[in-house]
């Protein structure tokens, strides 16, 4: 059977973006793998084009006018990719950052991890960009021949919001990497001076409103200062939009803004930590709980559908959006420790979300997209 040609577009692939870069790192060489009579190609920015040489199993083109701003990146999307994928004689095009050409071409994939733009519009400063860029994913995704996501909630929100027939959606949950313990988490953590003697709290994300940190700023404050543990709030560029509100809480001894982090700092944090806390309003996933799970430190989490989907019995939950009940979940969380059988079975649970299990169906959908566009 002659070779078929997927081009994946990564226009907006820079490094930074978090757990859909770790999604594309994460699959594509597997997908390599297991669809070896397929020859993968990719478009990227400027920004991004050596951090996709480093992984992608085949040829990298740079569209150099395309940078880290998501208006070049979405201006690629629309406006070039299809054009590439023609030139290129592409069979396909797989868009797995949430939204690719938002017209009919090349038959197409994308993946869409969720519709929070539209179930948390944030401020208004926020809301302009933000009516676009919801904009670009619904015609995207109601123009795409199939349409992935990582969750049984993403999938529901997408239908509802994005106005696209469950038929044409498929649920691949995210997997998670196996743990790589470091030898000296004192020494890497080193540098960001974390207090001894204290419980350490963890939480990791970008500062988008969805993630409702403020709301875990407020749960910390609301706890007497002499039961607050330590928090590290990773996951940000600095300085930290989130230390003016520290500073006015009066919690400038209690938490720690490292920005973002190295993946050996993270598995240095995720060692010493005694709790982690996910107190988002909505995910599409949620992979850092199950991250957290996998390598056995007890979850507090806000008490929403898709946490409870990947978290199921192995993690605790409480709602983050009172800030007394979440601070006294936390306070509880840290004063009665799961033992060591519980912690084993959150391991279990977390371990049956793996990278080769989501290569496998992701490939199933791909292979099926090439099919109908052979017949």
């Amino acid at each position: 059977m002659s070779e078929r040609r997927v081009l994946v577009d990564l226009l907006g692939f820079t490094g930074s973006r978090g757990g859909t870069e770790t999604y594309v790192r994460e699959l594509v060489p597997r997908l390599a793998d297991r669809m070896p009579r397929t020859r993968f190609a990719a478009i990227t920015g400027r920004v991004g084009a050596d951090r996709v040489r480093s992984f992608f199993p085949g040829q990298v083109q740079t569209l150099s006018w395309v940078g880290a701003d998501p208006a070049t990146w979405a201006l690629g999307a629309v406006a070039a990719t299809d054009p590439l994928a023609r030139r290129a004689r592409a069979d396909l095009v797989w868009a797995p950052a949430n939204f690719g050409p938002v017209l009919r071409g090349i038959p197409r994939v994308v993946t869409v991890h969720d519709a929070i733009y539209d179930e948390v519009p944030g401020g208004l400063a926020e809301r302009a960009q933000r009516v676009v860029t919801s904009t670009l994913m619904r015609r995207s995704a109601r123009t795409a021949d199939h349409v992935l996501t990582v969750s049984h909630a993403a999938a529901a929100s997408i239908a509802d919001h994005l106005g696209v027939s469950p038929h044409r959606i498929h649920v691949v949950h995210n997997g998670s990497a196996e743990p790589r313990p470091v030898t000296d988490p004192g020494g890497i953590l080193a540098l960001f001076e974390l207090p001894v003697a204290r419980p350490l709290l963890l939480s990791v994300g970008n500062r988008m409103p969805h993630k409702n940190f403020p709301g875990l700023l407020a749960a910390l404050a609301a706890l007497p200062a002499a039961a607050r543990p330590v928090a590290v709030i990773a996951g940000s560029r600095l300085p930290d939009p989130l230390a003016a509100d520290v500073a006015r809480l009066g919690l400038d001894d209690d938490v720690v803004l490292p920005g973002w982090v190295s993946d050996e700092q993270l598995e240095a944090l995720f060692q010493v930590a005694d709790l982690y806390v996910c107190p988002s309003l909505v995910e599409g996933f949620g992979l850092p709980v199950v991250d957290a799970l996998r390598r056995a430190v007890p979850v507090l989490a806000n008490d929403v559908p898709v946490l409870r989907e990947v978290g199921g019995d192995a993690a605790r939950y409480a709602d983050a959006t009172d800030a007394a009940a979440f601070g006294a979940a936390i306070a509880d969380a840290l004063q009665r420790p799961t033992d060591a059988a519980t912690r084993t079975a959150a391991q279990s649970w977390a371990s049956r979300f793996t990278w080769d299990d989501a290569a496998d169906a992701t490939a199933e959908v791909l292979e099926r997209a090439l099919s109908e566009r052979r017949r």
